[in-house]
């Protein structure tokens, strides 16, 4: 006779509702915007369907929007045109720049928004890296100073995080003490800390136009043939002062995102990148996967993996769903 049936526990959706072990709410999301230069502009991605780069007029209203909506949280990105571009970060270090001024009109719109901000030079950059070209070398120490006040820059101009995206050795140190010498101790870091080199990353380079201009990363994102090293990575940021850490991209990587939980006390944040968003969206246009079925599935992964926060392209998508 059989005395413990575990089907008992999925015999109703309010049964498995009530022992439902992960969930998704609003509050998981942290939302990525592109921002270009210019008004009146909402242009989609081609390669990621429904959406969009915004101009700061129009990104006032997709912000509001947002926040109406119950997402709280957003990572901003700069499209920089490219006469602005060159191999010193100088453009990123402006205090009226792009993203310092996109910072300010999060902020006007929904002053209680979260807003991270990215931290890298490849938006910037004449060659397309995430760091100064030296002879076709991508260099760390002269990249982290310039990041440090990149950083820095952001955090003047009213971001409550920083976003070091560019995984050179000793940025998080550089970030964290700059900060703290200017007086920006509420200024929080989350660190791409297992960053890896992928091929998952086209659509946003084609939504930011920084595609590298020669050769590839793979001196400076991780090998995705390795685990091991991510949690040294992330250790080490955490050490240097990282108050979120982050695993990008998302699906491929959900082992890295259990070793990391398993092991740090902060929280972890999972980056599903564009190709994840845009291999469903082309999928569920030929009527290959149920669009919404599938997404849920993927986010809740996540979670189930271990991921506190998840920046996602899907972020509108699924809280829509959930009504």
């Amino acid at each position: 006779m059989l005395l413990r049936r575990n089907r008992r526990l999925r015999t109703t959706e309010a049964t498995r509702a009530l022992v439902r072990e992960n969930t998704i709410t609003p509050n998981d999301f942290l939302v990525p915007l592109f921002v270009v230069e210019g008004k009146g502009i909402k242009e989609e991605i081609p390669s990621m369907p429904n959406y969009y780069r915004f101009s700061l007029d129009l990104l006032t209203t997709e912000v509001k929007a947002l926040w109406n909506m119950g997402l709280k949280a957003v990572l901003l990105f700069v499209k920089v045109p490219d006469n602005l571009k060159d191999n010193k970060g100088t453009e990123a270090l402006n205090p009226e720049g792009l993203m310092q001024r996109a910072i300010k009109t999060v902020k006007d719109a929904a002053p209680d928004m979260l807003v991270m901000t990215d931290i890298a030079l490849d938006p910037y950059s004449s060659y397309g890296h995430d760091g100064i070209v030296k002879d076709g070398y991508i260099t760390n120490d002269p990249t982290v100073s310039v990041l440090a006040q990149m950083a820095l820059s952001h955090a003047q101009a009213g971001a409550d995080f920083v976003a070091p995206s560019d995984m050179m050795d000793g940025r998080i140190l550089a970030i964290r003490e700059l900060l703290e010498k200017e007086d920006f101790k509420n200024t929080g870091i989350m660190s791409y800390s297992a960053k890896y080199a992928s091929a998952f990353y086209g659509p946003f380079r084609d939504a930011l136009d920084s595609a590298p201009g020669f050769g590839d990363k793979k001196t400076y994102q991780m090998d995705f043939a390795n685990r091991d090293e991510a949690v040294k990575e992330t250790l080490m940021d955490i050490d240097e002062g990282a108050d979120i850490v982050m695993v990008k991209p998302g699906l491929c990587y959900l082992d890295i995102v259990r070793d990391i939980r398993d092991v740090v006390d902060v929280p972890v944040a999972v980056y599903q990148v564009s190709g994840e968003y845009s291999m469903l969206k082309a999928a569920a246009e030929k009527g290959w996967l149920d669009h919404d079925a599938v997404m849920l599935e993927q986010l809740t992964a996540i979670k189930r993996a271990g991921a506190h926060i998840i920046a996602s392209y899907f972020a509108k998508d699924v809280v829509k769903l959930l009504g």
